[in-house]
Formats: C-alpha cells, sequence, structure tokens
C-alpha cells in the first residue's frame, strides 16, 4: 500500500510587492522528502489564485510525522536573474490529516533571514492518502510492452541508469586533461547541468513554467522509479544515493591500557614484514674470463622476485641492502636466495643458493636488538663460497623499516620514502632607512632620490625625498621609514639597498644604471638579533657607484667602472636588526599551527604531545591511467608548526595502508593540525618535459583544543575536494589522535595569555603589510621544502597552507553572511521570546516573568548572580550534548552543497581572470547587483545612527524640542520618584495585556522614525 501526500495551493493574501511597480508575480515552491514540485506563476497579482495540487510520494508513512514540508513563496522576474523572496513556510508531518479531514489554513509567512522583508498569507489544504497497489496486467498484453509502456511517459529508467554513470569516477584519461588545477575534474558536463538544474534554492535558479509537472506524469515517475528507503536531503536528486560527509568512529582498541606506553607505535595496527638484510659473500667462483664475476643476488617468495645491485668484478662483494616483504603477500613457505653472475647479452651465470624455511624464521621486536647476519655455505651446482645474510620477522616499527626496500612503495625509489621536514627558520628583518649624506644626483637642480632594499625576489622602496643639491657637498635626504623583509635560515642572499632618482623613471631597460646613485651590500650574518624592543644601534655604509662610462671598447668601459667604484658617493645611514620577537606567520591566522615567536630563547616549556597515527585510506577514487585501468598511488602529509611529515607510497592502491606514528609538542592548544592526501605523480616515467603535479585527494583539520586529554580518538575523516563541478567526495583517511598534556594548570593557564608574541601587540604590524608578508613567507617555506630529497613539492605546500583564502570567493562571502546570520539569531530569539512575553503569547509564562521582573526589581543586587547562574546551568546542561568527536569539514556550512556552478567556475578562475569578456561582464554586473544591496543595507544602519545623532543637532528644531522637554521631565521625573515605581511602571506598561494594546507602532517609535537622517543630503 503506497501514500501520497496532496498540498493543494489555494490562494495568497497581501504579499509584499516586490517587481519595484507596486505587484509582484508570485509562485510556490513546495519541497518534500527529496521531491519539489511547483505551481504557475501568477503574473502582477498580489492575491493570486492558483487552485492547484502538488503531490508527493510518502516513502516512509512511519516517519512521515518526522519529515518536513518546506514551501517558498518566490517572485518570478522572468529575466533570467534570481527571484525574489517572498516568504515561506515549514510545517512537520505531524500535522498533516487523512483524506476527507483537511480544511483550508491560512499561514502566515516567515521570514528567511533577519532583513527580509515579508508579509501576507498563504492559503493551503494539506492531507495525504492511501492507495491500493496496481493491479496485475491483462494477460493478452506483453509484458515487455507494457513495462515499456510505463517507462514512456517520463523516462525515468534510462535517465537513472545515464546519472549512475555520470557518478562513477571518470575514466583517468580524462582526469589528466586538467594538469592546471592539480586535481582532476570528478563530474562530466551533465553532471553539472543536472546539479544546476537540482540546485535548491529557489532565488538562484528559478523553474520555468514548462517545467511544472502534471498530476499525470508525477505519477507516472512514481511507479517507474522505485523510491529508496532513506530520506535524502532535498538538494539532491531522488534516484541519487546522499554521498555521507559526515565523520565516523572506527571503534578500534588502539593505545596502551592505563597509560602505559611501552611502544612508540601503540596508535597503529602491526604490519608484519619478513625483513632479508643481504649483507656480503665471500670467495664465489669465477665465471668471467678474467677471472672473476659480477655478482647480484636474487631473493625468490613464492611468485615474488627481487634482486640487489651488481657488484662489478669482485668476488668479494659488499651489498648491505635491506628489503621488506609485506606478511600479507607471501604465497609460499619458503625463501631462496640466490647470487648470479650478470653477464650482459648472454645468460647469467648460477653462483650458489640458500634456502630459507619462513617457519622457521625468528620474530625480532622492538627494542630489542638488531639481528647479527650470519654466514651461510652456497649450495648448487658448481656452488663456491660463504653468503652473510639475516632474516626475520617484524614490523614496521623496525629500525630497518624507513630505508629498507619495501614491497608496497614500488622498490628503493626516492619518492616514495616516508621522511620528515622542517620548514626554514623566518625571521623578520627590518630595515630602517634614517637618511643619507653627500649625495651628488645628476640631472635637474631639483630633484627626489628614493632607496630601493632588495633581498632575493623581495623589493620595496622608501618615499621620495626631496632634495636641493645647491649645497657645496651635496644633498642630505631625510626618510626615517621601516621596511621589512622575511629572511630564511640558512641565509643564502644579500641585502642589496640602492640609491636613486625617483624623479626620471628610466626609460632604457637595458642600463640599469641611468638612474643610479650608489648602492650598499649587507651581509645578513652581520645583522644584529634583538629579542625586544630595544633600541638598535644605527650604522653608516659608504655607497658604492656603479659607474657611469661612455663610448669605447670594453676594455675602457671596464677600467672606468673601477675608478668610479673606488671614489667617494656618499653613505647612507641605516637601523638593521633581524626581530625575534615576532610570529612569522606563514598559514592564515584562522589556521595557524604554532604561535611562537622566532627566537628560541623566548620559547616556553611545552604544555604536551600530539601523538598522530596514520593507519591508512579506504575506498579512494583512481587519479591517473596505468595500463588502460584506473591507479592511484596515495602518501599522506601532515603538518604543526615547523615539522611537516610525509608517509610513505602505497603504489597502485585504493585502500593503502602506512600504519604509520608521528609526535609533535603542542606549546599551545589553540592550533590546527592539517593533514593532506596525494597521488604520488612522480613514479612514472616522463614522455614530455613538463613537470607533473602531484594531484590532491582530500585534507583534514584537526584542531587541538577540542581534544580531551589522554584520549585516543579513532574516526574515518572524509576526503573532501571542491572543484569546479562541486564538491567531491574522493576517499576516507583513517586517524587516531592522541593529546597527552603534561600540566592541566599549564594548560589552563594559556588561556588568559595572549595568542601571540608580545611584540605583536607593542609594535603591532599593518593588516596590508601583514598580508604581504604572510604570503611571503609561504612562497619561501614552498621553495625551501622543495629542495629536499624526497621533495615535498611546492602544489602540496601550497594546499596545505590554503595559499588562496585570500581570493575573492562567492561560496566563501554566502559562507560568511549566514555565520553572521547564525550569530545574530540568537539576539534575535531572545527579542522575539521577549516580545512574545509582553504580547501574553503564553500566559503562564508571562505571569512568571513577571514575577521574576518583580523580584529582581525590589532586590537589585540579584541580577548579576541570576543572570551568570543562567549561563552556568545551560553550559551544564550542554554538557550531556557535547562533542564526541572532533570536528570536521563542514559541507553545510561552507555552502558546497547547493553552490551555483557559475559561483565555482569564478572561484577557481585565475587573476588576472583567463575568462571571456561576456562572462566577466555577467559576473561584474552580478557583484554590482549584490555590492548595491550591501550599499542599501549600510545606508539604512547609518541613517538609524543618524537619526540618534540628530536627536540634540537641532537639524529639525520641532524634533530637538520635544525631546529635551522629555528628557527635563524625565530628570524631574525620576528625581522625586523612587526607582522601584518607575520600574513598576515600566513593566506594567511593557506587559501590558493585548487588550490595552495599540496594533499600530508606538508614539516613541514614531517619533524616531521621523528624525533626519543625512541620506538626503547625498547626490
Amino acid at each position: 500500500m503506497g501514500r501520497k501526500l496532496i498540498v493543494e495551493v489555494c490562494n495568497a493574501h497581501n504579499l509584499m510587492p516586490k517587481d519595484g511597480q507596486g505587484t509582484s508575480s508570485p509562485y510556490v515552491i513546495a519541497e518534500f522528502d527529496g521531491q519539489r514540485s511547483r505551481t504557475q506563476t501568477k503574473f502582477k497579482e498580489l492575491n493570486p489564485q492558483w487552485d492547484e495540487k502538488l503531490e508527493f510520494l510518502v516513502h516512509d508513512p512511519e516517519t512521515m510525522p518526522s519529515e518536513l514540508l518546506e514551501i517558498n513563496v518566490l517572485n518570478d522576474k522572468k529575466q533570467g536573474k534570481r527571484s525574489n523572496f517572498l516568504g515561506r513556510l515549514k510545517i512537520y508531518g505531524s500535522s498533516f490529516v487523512k483524506q476527507g479531514s483537511e480544511k483550508l489554513i491560512y499561514y502566515p509567512l516567515d521570514k528567511r533571514s533577519v532583513f527580509s522583508q515579508v508579509k501576507g498569507e498563504l492559503g493551503l489544504k494539506i492531507y495525504y492518502l492511501d492507495e491500493e497497489p496496481a493491479p496485475p496486467p491483462e494477460d493478452n498484453k506483453n509484458p515487455e510492452e507494457a513495462q515499456q509502456t510505463e517507462a514512456k511517459p517520463d523516462g525515468e529508467a534510462p535517465k537513472a541508469e545515464e546519472e549512475a554513470k555520470k557518478d562513477e569516477p571518470p575514466p583517468p584519461v580524462e582526469e589528466q586533461k586538467n594538469p592546471e588545477s592539480g586535481t582532476p575534474p570528478p563530474d562530466d558536463k551533465g553532471a553539472a547541468e543536472e546539479k544546476k538544474e537540482e540546485n535548491p534554492n529557489p532565488s538562484l535558479n528559478p523553474p520555468e513554467e514548462k517545467s511544472h509537472p502534471t498530476e499525470e506524469n508525477s505519477e507516472a515517475g512514481e511507479a517507474a522509479a522505485a523510491p529508496p528507503k532513506y530520506h535524502q536531503p532535498v538538494f539532491r536528486h531522488q534516484d541519487q544515493v546522499p554521498v555521507d560527509y559526515a565523520l565516523e568512529d572506527m571503534n578500534r582498541s588502539l593505545g596502551s591500557i592505563n597509560g602505559d606506553r611501552n611502544s612508540t607505535y601503540d596508535l597503529v595496527e602491526p604490519m608484519g614484514y619478513l625483513y632479508v638484510r643481504v649483507l656480503k659473500a665471500r670467495d664465489l667462483a669465477a665465471r668471467d674470463l678474467d677471472g672473476s664475476s659480477d655478482p647480484y643476488a636474487k631473493i625468490r617468495v613464492g611468485n615474488h622476485t627481487i634482486r640487489t645491485r651488481t657488484v662489478s668484478r669482485n668476488l668479494n662483494p659488499f651489498w648491505d641492502q635491506v628489503f621488506a616483504l609485506s606478511k600479507d603477500k607471501l604465497s609460499s613457505s619458503t625463501m631462496e636466495i640466490s647470487l648470479w653472475d650478470e653477464d650482459f647479452g648472454k645468460k647469467d651465470d648460477f653462483l650458489g643458493l640458500v634456502s630459507f624455511d619462513l617457519q622457521e624464521i625468528p620474530t625480532r621486536v622492538p627494542p630489542d636488538s638488531p639481528l647479527a647476519p650470519q654466514w651461510y655455505r652456497l649450495e648448487g651446482e658448481g656452488a663456491k663460497g660463504d653468503f652473510m645474510v639475516a632474516v626475520w620477522m617484524g614490523t614496521q616499527a623496525d629500525e630497518a623499516f624507513p630505508e629498507a626496500w619495501q614491497s608496497d612503495t614500488g622498490g628503493l625509489l626516492i619518492h616514495t620514502r616516508s621522511k620528515v621536514y622542517l620548514s626554514p627558520k623566518l625571521w623578520y628583518l627590518l630595515v630602517n632607512v634614517i637618511e643619507a649624506q653627500d649625495i651628488k644626483p645628476g640631472g635637474a637642480r631639483f630633484t627626489e632620490l628614493t632607496v630601493k632594499a632588495q633581498l632575493g625576489p623581495q623589493s620595496f622602496r622608501t618615499r621620495s625625498a626631496a632634495t636641493n643639491k645647491s649645497t657645496g657637498t651635496g644633498t642630505c635626504p631625510f626618510w626615517n621609514e621601516d621596511l621589512i623583509f622575511v629572511a630564511a635560515e640558512p641565509f643564502e642572499e644579500e641585502l642589496i639597498l640602492t640609491v636613486m632618482e625617483a624623479g626620471t623613471p628610466n626609460k632604457d631597460k637595458d642600463k640599469d644604471d641611468v638612474n643610479v646613485i650608489g648602492y650598499v651590500r649587507v651581509s645578513l650574518h652581520a645583522i644584529e638579533r634583538r629579542f625586544d624592543h630595544r633600541q638598535v644601534s644605527s650604522l653608516w655604509f659608504n655607497l658604492q657607484s656603479l659607474g657611469k662610462v661612455g663610448g669605447g671598447d670594453e676594455e675602457e668601459k671596464e677600467k672606468e667602472k673601477e675608478k668610479e667604484k673606488g671614489k667617494y658617493n656618499g653613505r647612507l645611514h641605516l637601523r638593521l636588526c633581524f626581530e625575534g620577537g615576532y610570529h612569522v606567520l606563514d598559514e592564515a591566522a584562522h589556521l595557524t599551527s604554532d604561535v611562537r615567536p622566532t627566537a628560541k630563547q623566548l620559547w616556553k616549556p611545552p604544555l604536551g604531545v600530539l601523538e598522530v597515527g596514520i593507519l591508512g585510506a579506504k575506498n579512494l577514487l583512481p587519479m591517473k591511467s596505468k595500463g588502460g585501468r584506473g591507479s592511484t598511488d596515495a602518501y599522506c602529509v601532515a603538518k604543526y608548526g615547523q615539522k611537516w611529515i610525509r608517509t610513505r607510497t602505497v603504489v597502485d592502491n585504493f585502500n593503502p595502508r602506512w600504519n604509520e606514528q608521528y609526535t609533535w609538542e603542542i606549546y599551545d592548544p589553540c592550533t590546527l593540525l592539517t593533514l593532506g592526501v596525494f597521488d604520488n605523480s612522480q613514479l612514472e616515467e616522463q614522455q614530455d618535459s613538463k613537470p607533473r603535479k602531484d594531484l590532491r585527494i582530500g585534507k583534514v583539520r584537526v584542531r587541538i583544543s577540542t581534544l580531551e586529554s589522554d584520549r585516543i580518538y579513532t574516526n574515518s575523516y572524509p576526503l573532501l575536494v571542491l572543484y569546479p563541478s562541486g564538491i567531491k567526495k574522493m576517499g576516507e583517511i583513517e586517524l587516531a589522535v592522541r593529546f597527552s598534556s603534561f600540566s592541566l594548570l599549564n594548560v589552563l593557564h594559556v588561556y588568559t595569555q595572549p595568542l601571540l608574541p608580545k611584540m605583536h601587540y607593542l609594535y603591532p604590524l599593518g593588516v596590508v603589510q601583514q598580508d604581504v608578508l604572510r604570503h611571503t613567507a609561504m612562497k619561501i617555506v614552498s621553495f625551501r621544502l622543495a629542495r629536499s630529497e624526497p621533495a615535498l613539492r611546492q602544489e602540496v605546500v601550497h594546499f596545505m597552507l590554503d595559499t588562496d583564502t585570500h581570493m575573492f570567493s562567492m561560496r566563501r562571502s554566502k559562507a560568511n553572511w549566514f555565520r553572521i546570520m547564525n550569530l545574530l539569531s540568537g539576539p534575535v530569539a531572545i527579542f522575539c521570546w521577549f516580545d512574545q512575553i509582553c504580547k501574553w503569547k503564553n500566559p503562564l509564562t508571562t505571569v512568571l516573568f513577571q514575577l521574576l521582573y518583580l523580584i529582581l526589581l525590589w532586590y537589585p543586587e540579584l541580577i548579576l548572580p541570576t543572570i551568570f547562574l543562567y549561563m552556568f546551568l545551560i553550559g551544564a546542561w550542554n554538557y550531556r550534548h557535547r562533542p564526541r568527536m572532533p570536528p570536521h569539514m563542514d559541507t553545510r556550512l561552507s555552502c558546497v552543497e547547493a553552490v551555483n556552478s557559475d559561483e565555482l567556475d569564478e572561484e577557481f578562475d585565475t587573476f588576472p581572470t583567463s575568462r571571456s569578456a561576456e562572462t566577466v561582464r555577467m559576473r561584474y554586473d552580478r557583484l554590482r547587483s549584490l555590492a548595491a544591496r550591501i550599499q542599501s543595507v549600510l545606508g539604512d544602519l547609518a541613517s538609524q545612527g543618524e537619526r540618534f545623532g540628530a536627536l540634540l543637532s537641532w537639524r529639525d528644531p520641532r524634533a530637538t524640542a520635544i525631546f529635551l522637554f522629555f528628557c527635563l521631565f524625565t530628570a524631574v521625573l525620576l528625581y522625586v520618584t523612587p526607582f522601584r515605581v518607575i520600574g513598576i511602571l515600566l513593566g506594567l506598561y511593557l506587559f501590558r495585556h493585548p487588550k490595552f494594546r495599540d496594533p499600530l507602532p508606538s508614539s516613541p517609535l514614531n517619533y524616531f522614525r521621523r528624525l533626519p537622517p543625512l541620506s538626503d543630503r547625498i547626490l
């Protein structure tokens, strides 16, 4: 038996005009249980009459009382722009009645946000009916024809198959077509268009009348497509399985009991490996004509064969190589290690063999000492000599594991190694350009001089200083301007300061010395370092001349330049120092993982230790093509403070297992740990000169302050990546996290301390200057880490540091707007609750509140204790509902579930833009429209403030006189009347019964609205 929900939209009264002509063109959109339907548009009508029925299929009748019916009334512009909001309703299924008991009910329209302008009411009839299953088809009718007939009206079956294909990961060949973005496009154009059509926000994509569903089509679609058994979000298609973006608890029993940690790998699962250390051999048989051999060792276990490097012309070779074979992939109970003589162009010659029974191999558990290698006699036909080898069973905790040949990483490849990196130590270099003396510029009589300071790619200039060169010894320009650079240890560049004429720009780009007066080179190793705000002594530096030479051969020019360099050209007065009291930000301020100052002498003791076990990943999507099939070579990168870690690369596996554990010292709990998963693109052979980029798979952030001390969190985090076509779940990463604090009192004390070092508050940097320095620090860190071996590539570092957070994004703007609205919803809810009390919506609550008001009025000393006690009770009550798992990426907060495809395309656009002129014009017009609304809101807020200022400014003499007489009367009244009496009278006025209330605005409000703002003076 099936159930249908019928929503009969009858009419609406007194709607808000939104078309600028005093009318509106309203239509209604209803959404229920993942289904959407809409009415026709009534043009130029504030009291529309629809009388239309919208039908919805109830998937689960038992859960219908908890389902939500959402109805939006919108104004249809019919110009491609988004529709205006006229009001909405939210009705739960518990209020639905059965057919025959329905009545016409008028619901007042609600606002969508605080600033929405809504009025009017909507008349609806809502009921449900239970239908019997359809009778079977007649015998004389072909069942296949019947199925085709049922499927023809809407074509849901082929559409479902097409959508299922669209949801599959794209072929790897297509994924590699977008190297600029660093990630493959996960969805095709069809999926993007469908997502745009299924956008739940009717203001973004207003539906057209031709897409109105009829009763016959909706019934045919419900009969053709079997509904799922779960409740789907309204923004998803009915036939699509919703992707789970939630955090999952793995319920793994990891870690030691009672805090007794005997192992440094207690947060990961042990992975068994067979270790083979091939050390050396002696007295081997000679197989070559010159009486020597080119030996190498070959290890064979089942179908797996590995070989060492070849030692040329040596009968006593030395290898010292370690091999780690995954125990899960061993398909044999015996292992053979054979030695061979490599012959180029011929078959290799056999030198000997050693066999091992895997059941007899010992197991080594750290911290036991390494197993000593032993000599084994080579066996086989013509074998001679001895072979030294060590074989044991172990785990990834073995000391030999990091540098061993590993079967799951594709061998001994430098790009697959697990490594720990350290960010370079960053300093702020303060250059105070004070003045110059004895400068003799050329050119006009009056000129302007400036100083250009350069440190590597960083370059800044001082302001221009006017000078007069009529004096005998030269001019003395004065600047006294501070320039700040970012320098990284070890220092590699020199600071170069150039004095040049600013009045005449250099038009000849081939001649760099046209406007240059002189320059100074300063070694960074000679600059003083300070840790506080003490004054640093200034120094004078003689200017060196580049030399100005005329015609002649090259030798004469060089001689002239040497003579000019030896001359005195003036001197420059500087104050230089490295600022050790600042923290050099290389991350976004809200995503920082370290707040310590640069100088190590100012560091405080650590508060605790953060231990992270990177267990593995699962259900990863293919990122590239290997041999005509999808493949992923995944590795993980984690960053906290100056310490970066990189796990080994597990080759060709969609469910890689790393099981690596790392530790960081925590100096401030209000910081974040960032982990990212990437696909290694450096393992394939380069077929072209264009470098390959490692593709991003996803990122996870863990805030340390949200972790309970000494508790192990074992969770599976979704790996989400935003593409131009929308949000995509690339897989999941499994982590085990534990934060251990040394002292709870020290951790609590940190919450009372400033977040940044004190120099940021004594001598703060400008907002723009701080942003420029932060991006410079990001570039320096990415450049230095890219020079490591194996390199931590720049695209990986940029993704981990979020270098693109400063770019404009309409999606982020909406997310921030909704965050502000969420903050304002609390005060608005309190105001609405107080308004309901004043209007006696609930008489019992109003009476109780009046009693509490009288008690506090009579005993005012109880006001503050009551407020703080109330907040304590609220917090204690919320403790029961505290988060049990760490927070993660919130797709709803990020506004990625219902984002417009054009907004995503704008977010991924380069700067400057690379789109067509028509697209840029359209986005510019959209931005102007949004800015116009913000401009109107700001104007309204300014008008309200100006009305307060007009009370005493005499801009309106009558209004000011009324207010002055009111103030005088109020002062006398408060002077002769006790405060409690005034409070009682005010309470009686506020809490008066609705019978004594006037529906019109009050007199004080009318008076305030009539005060003159300054908006009428704006052109």
